[in-house]
């Protein structure tokens, strides 16, 4: 199929299925823009109603029934040697529509208080359609300080992430995560900001022995620890972060039948490394991470079994490293065409295997992706397509290092159409 047929064939039937869904949505949801004051608080209404659809050319890792895309599954060979997971997809969702406050309070001291709310119907696993918590937070502000408690985007994430269509904003070579914490900053007036965060997990989780789970870190008793440093200059901005978890695996093991308990822990460190620049029309932005067990950040990795204890079975671990990085560039207002390339490497263990390895797609060495997309907005609407073609390369994991041997590609066709009403 040629894919300037495809493109007209895929906008048409975008227009068609979304015309009646924006009107509906324009004559609904206008009047919910007001701001209302009572007392000392004033509550601001926000959101937006978002329709995604897509094509991908084959199966791939991804949350949310495809909405939430990341790189291809590796070849999945039946009995006659077909790959089962060379099926195209296609599907239409609404669920990331979203409904949220900002909400301002009295003063406190000399503390400004604010606070937000936000909700979306992502739900929870693979239940859509229900309401989620994304944002949920207070904050107090001084002059050239402030403290938040609550759930918002995770401090990798930061300030600096890429204009781009998909719902997963350049995952997995961005760490994208919201989760509970206690954050505290301080900024001077020469444009230097310091940040520091105590960080628990609840929708977001890290791998391990029973799958994915915030109970790792529960039973840690130690929080995700971040401190990074930013420097702020009219549309310039440029910063560096570190990152350190500890997780603790198993409090039991079994030996011959008999139970022990035991005491295991694997802590790794990541840092990154991100700089933005806009101008009227012109957004330029990237960011490189090394990330260390990461993947409570929608990014492959995990952690090896490295030692085991013959008599108890307490068993030592060493984390899998990635480098991941991406640049991103928009021009314009009105029609804003912009363009996507994202890089990962599996860096290995870097210490001899001896055991079991717990993590995601800790066999993926490689992965590049590039998305191009076209938008159009006028005032309160926008109406985008986006294709990512996209190579991810798997193979074996060398004992040796944690690193992959012998890798071989796969590649995705992704076409994304979305119309989104925010107000």
């Amino acid at each position: 199929m040629a894919l300037p047929s495809f493109f007209s064939n895929f906008v048409t039937y975008l227009m068609k299925r979304f015309s009646l869904f924006i009107i509906a949505a324009l004559a609904t949801i206008g009047s919910l823009c007001a701001q209302v004051t009572t007392g000392d608080f004033a509550f601001k209404f926000y959101g937006r109603v978002r329709a995604d659809l897509f094509y991908n050319s084959r199966t791939n890792e991804e949350t949310v029934d495809g909405l939430f895309y990341m790189y291809p599954k590796d070849h999945n060979y039946d009995a006659a040697g077909e790959d089962l997971n060379a099926t195209p997809q296609s599907n239409m969702y609404v669920i990331y529509t979203r409904l949220g406050v900002d909400i301002t309070g009295p003063k406190i001291g000399s503390a400004k208080t604010s606070a937000k709310i936000e909700m979306d119907f992502r739900g929870s696993g693979s239940t859509y359609a229900f309401a989620r918590i994304r944002h949920a937070y207070v904050n107090l502000d001084w002059a050239h300080a402030s403290v938040l408690v609550g759930q918002t985007w995770h401090p990798l994430f930061g300030e600096v992430s890429p204009s781009v269509l998909n719902l997963s904003t350049g995952a997995p070579f961005q760490p994208f995560n919201r989760s509970p914490q206690a954050r505290f900053r301080y900024h001077w007036d020469n444009g230097i900001q310091l940040t520091a965060a105590a960080i628990w997990q609840s929708q977001y989780n890290s791998a391990g022995p029973v799958g994915k789970s915030h109970t790792y870190l529960k039973n840690s008793c130690i929080p995700e620890l971040y401190v990074g440093a930013d420097y702020k200059d009219g549309g310039f901005l440029a910063g560096v972060g570190a990152q350190m978890i500890s997780l603790k695996p198993r409090t039991q093991a079994e030996v011959d039948g008999l139970i022990y308990k035991v005491n295991e822990r694997v802590t790794s460190l990541s840092a990154e490394a991100h700089i933005k620049y806009k101008t009227r029309d012109w957004n330029f932005s990237g960011k490189t991470v090394y990330a260390s067990n990461l993947t409570h950040c929608s990014m492959p990795g995990g952690y090896a079994v490295t030692a085991v204890n013959p008599v108890n079975g307490e068993q030592h671990y060493s984390p899998f490293h990635h480098s991941m990085t991406w640049v991103n560039v928009t021009y314009g207002k009105r029609w804003q065409p912009g363009l996507f390339v994202g890089y990962l490497k599996n860096l290995g263990v870097g210490k001899e295997i001896t055991g079991t390895t717990y993590g995601t797609n800790t066999d993926l060495d490689q992965v590049l992706n590039i998305s191009a997309q076209l938008s159009y907005n006028i005032k309160a609407l926008k109406i985008g397509l986006e294709v990512t073609p996209c190579w991810a390369w798997y193979g074996s994991i060398d004992p040796h290092d944690g690193k992959v041997v012998d890798p071989h590609s796969v590649f995705n066709f992704r076409a994304l159409a979305v119309a989104m009403y925010s107000f």
